[in-house]
């Protein structure tokens, strides 16, 4: 014992320092307390959720309900009625809509049910085909390879002859008498009982949902005063707009999928009937029920309705012909009906929508898939107007989290040139390149300079960025053919300047001077830009713009026109010459110096300005640089240069009609 202690030192070595970020102090202990607290949340309110489910369904039923029948409510209010008499009277035309739908349901299952034994041997004899086919096919694989397997096993021996031995050993001794147990038969009111006692569950939710349903509807203004004060507080104006809201959007929605569903459960009917399958008008019921259901009802009675057409049919035909209608039936509403009846009244998603019924209906069960699109509503809105509950907007909503610009951006750092390509033709469809480019492309090209400024975007990047600009603009902006642009991609990346590949694209295409020298007179526009790769981009921009507008524009640097003109060029042939200036203080003496060279070189023509600065302050500097007028952004530019020319040329017609 003494000579491991005198093994040991007498003073301990000091322990290793964890690193700042391990160390107690610099743990954030509020934030870990408020994830705890949210997770915490979280877990008992999907509790409180599952456990009171025999509580909340009938409730939530309820309040759905009055959201989507409080317009008749009104209505019925309107015609004169007092409330209690409005709110009993739309009570009872549910309540006498939903008992005859019921009815009817159940006669036409009675009815289903007496015909299905006459049916019984058809569908045996598929089934039993089918089996054959499947299964049958796999248990002749497995004995056979059994059988094979044992003789190797047992060296060869007779495994079949065994097996009949070992079989006959089990057989029953003779003599002894099989004995069979018989349930003694229900007396009437046993029957009774039992019948009460299935019905008594739904019977017994469905009084619930009705006595919930009436008080609802009679404190709806108190109930709806009550949540805007709870959840508004002092701001009242944006509570009442979310209740509002909620209220529209799931009115909307019961009311167009109640048509929706009313004319595809009548079409399924007719088809049915059409095809040959018996019950037609049950299956057209049974269609525009579940059809309530996000995505399972739907093929839950298609199911239904095809195993019957098995059975009635011989041959497989009409099995086949009910599962097409019910395709063809689906696919037609779900993607050209109920987009054009709904439009964006709901505002879900449709992968909200999917799980929505799966966390609704594992939570709740066939009631949660009921219910599920209406309370994913309501969070949505919830999430649209309260600022705490934003991120369920997000996650839920069909709003893109990402502006246009923001995906431009986002795809250009990707280098997915062709996803912005294809997401710009549904906006250049209704709206002009000169708006897309004020809108969408310029605001892209300024998150780019933000990041740029701040180094958070690589070499690497600034590259893909580069690359996707240049061809989406040489895309959408350009008119040369794809063939050329394919060619013409090799040099794209050589050159930082953005706006000087772009230029000798087009210079490619259409030659040094960008078009002939020999026009008419006025009818050449300039666009020239200080000596900068933000303007020469700009200028360029500019330029595709004012030629997609049919304008004979052409872009040169400032220093290009210090050259000798070009044999051929007329100064008389240019109308307008836009100088596009980012940077004002910084340019503002050599703008002036050359508007003043502008002037002499080319009399005739107006002198445009194109700054990123707005206002009275654009006005006042284009004033004192000697511009004749200044225009903000590309859409103004296109609509100055469209009207001057179009004035031109009215101005030249009624000259040729007087000299005739």
């Amino acid at each position: 014992m003494s000579t491991i202690s005198n093994r040991l030192p007498r003073t301990m070595p000091p322990l290793p320092k964890l690193p700042p970020s391990l160390t107690p102090a610099s743990r954030p202990a509020p934030e870990i307390a408020g994830y705890t607290y949210k997770v915490l949340l979280v877990v008992a309110v999907l509790t409180v959720l599952y456990v009171g489910r025999e509580v909340l369904i009938p409730v939530t039923l309820a309040v759905v309900l009055s959201l989507a029948i409080a317009p008749a409510v009104r209505a019925l209010k309107q015609l004169g009625l007092g409330q209690v008499p409005a709110v009993l009277s739309a009570v009872v035309v549910l309540s006498m809509l939903l008992l005859g739908l019921a009815t009817l349901i159940g006669l036409q299952a009675i009815e289903l049910a007496d015909g299905l034994p006459q049916y019984q041997s058809t569908l045996g004899s598929k089934i039993e085909i089918l089996r054959e086919t499947t299964v049958g096919r796999l248990e002749s694989m497995q004995g056979s390879a059994g059988r094979v397997f044992g003789k190797l096993l047992d060296g060869g021996g007779d495994v079949d002859g065994r097996a009949g031995e070992l079989s006959a050993g089990l057989r029953v001794p003779a003599g002894v008498v099989p004995v069979q147990i018989q349930e003694r038969p229900a007396t009437p009111l046993q029957l009774a009982s039992q019948v009460l006692g299935s019905l008594w569950g739904p019977l017994g939710t469905v009084g619930v949902v009705l006595i919930v349903l009436i008080f609802v509807l009679l404190e709806h203004e108190s109930l709806r005063d009550r949540f805007i004060h709870l959840t508004g507080g002092t701001d009242i104006r944006t509570a009442t707009y979310a209740f509002n809201d909620a209220g529209q959007r799931l009115s909307r929605f019961f009311i167009s999928q109640f048509a929706v569903n009313l004319a595809v459960g009548a079409i399924i009917g007719l088809g049915l009937a059409g095809i040959g399958v018996p019950h037609g008008v049950f299956f057209g019921i049974v269609t525009a029920v579940l059809r309530f259901v996000p995505y399972v009802g739907v093929a839950a009675a298609a199911i239904g309705a095809a195993v019957l057409g098995a059975a009635v049919d011989i041959g497989w035909s009409t099995m086949f012909l009910t599962i097409g209608l019910f395709a063809v039936v689906e696919v037609v509403v779900a993607q050209v009906v109920e987009p054009q009846l709904y439009g964006h009244s709901t505002g879900l998603s449709p992968l909200s929508v999917v799980l929505s019924a799966i966390f609704w209906g594992w939570i709740w069960g066939p009631m949660g898939l009921l219910v599920s699109t209406p309370l994913t509503l309501c969070l949505v809105v919830a999430g649209r107007h309260v600022k705490s509950l934003a991120f369920l907007d997000v996650l839920l909503g069909e709003t893109s989290p990402l502006s246009l610009s923001e995906k431009f951006y986002q795809r250009a750092l990707s280098d997915d040139a062709g996803e912005i390509i294809a997401a710009a033709r549904p906006f250049l469809k209704t709206r002009s390149f000169a708006k897309y480019c004020d809108q969408i492309l310029m605001p892209a090209l300024q998150l780019g300079a933000v990041d740029l400024a701040a180094g958070s975007i690589n070499a690497q990047q600034q590259q893909k960025l580069h690359h996707a600009i240049v061809q989406v603009i040489e895309s959408l902006g350009a008119q040369a053919d794809a063939s050329n642009s394919r060619r013409r991609r090799a040099p794209v990346l050589d050159d930082p300047n953005i706006g000087l590949q772009l230029r000798r694209l087009r210079e490619l295409q259409a030659g040094p001077w960008q078009g002939p020298l020999s026009v008419p007179p006025g009818s050449i526009t300039l666009c020239l830009g200080a000596s900068s790769l933000r303007n020469d981009l700009l200028t360029e921009i500019l330029t595709r713009v004012l030629r997609k507008q049919r304008v004979d524009a052409r872009s040169f640097s400032m220093d290009d026109l210090d050259a000798p003109a070009p044999p051929g060029a007329v100064p008389e042939s240019v109308a307008i010459v836009f100088i596009v200036i980012s940077l004002l203080e910084a340019e503002k003496e050599v703008c002036a110096q050359f508007v003043a060279k502008l002037r002499r070189r080319f009399p005739q023509a107006t002198v445009v300005g194109m700054f990123s600065l707005h206002g009275e302050q654009d006005e006042k500097a284009s004033a004192d640089i000697g511009m004749d007028l200044t225009v903000s952004s590309f859409e103004q530019a296109a609509q100055y240069a469209s009207a001057r020319y179009a004035s031109a040329a009215d101005q030249d017609s009624a000259a040729g009609k007087r000299a005739a």
